[in-house]
């Protein structure tokens, strides 16, 4: 199945759990559990010392609030942009996260995944 024929609410009941995950693990400093539903094209492509570099001297990742909300879904191909509305527990303000998902080989998957 494309993700993309799911409804926004099945598209959000699959992404929170996953956000919450990469949110908990980046708090937490995990790369290894931060990135374990990565799409091996996601994985290969990030490079796990300037990863742990991120996590070790970045106030934001390393603070991230477990409260976020899920403002939206975006369809595009085979993958679908989750938006959410991301606060940190130290730095005043909202940030905006993106979670890229889709399936590989059957599993779903995080193809992307960011703050701005």
């Amino acid at each position: 199945m494309n993700i993309t024929e799911k409804t926004d609410d099945e598209i959000l009941a699959l992404a929170k759990p996953l956000w919450g995950d990469l949110v908990r693990y980046s708090n937490e400093g995990k790369y290894g559990d931060f990135s374990k539903n990565f799409a091996g094209s996601l994985a290969r492509a990030m490079d796990q010392v300037a990863a742990g570099h991120q996590f070790a001297h970045s106030e934001l990742a390393r603070n991230l609030s477990s409260e976020f909300d899920a403002l939206g879904t975006i369809r595009r191909g085979e993958h679908v942009t989750v938006v959410f509305r991301q606060r940190s527990t130290k730095k005043p303000g909202e940030w905006l996260g993106r979670l890229v998902l889709g399936y590989e080989d059957g599993t779903l998957r995080i193809f992307g995944a960011s703050i701005f």
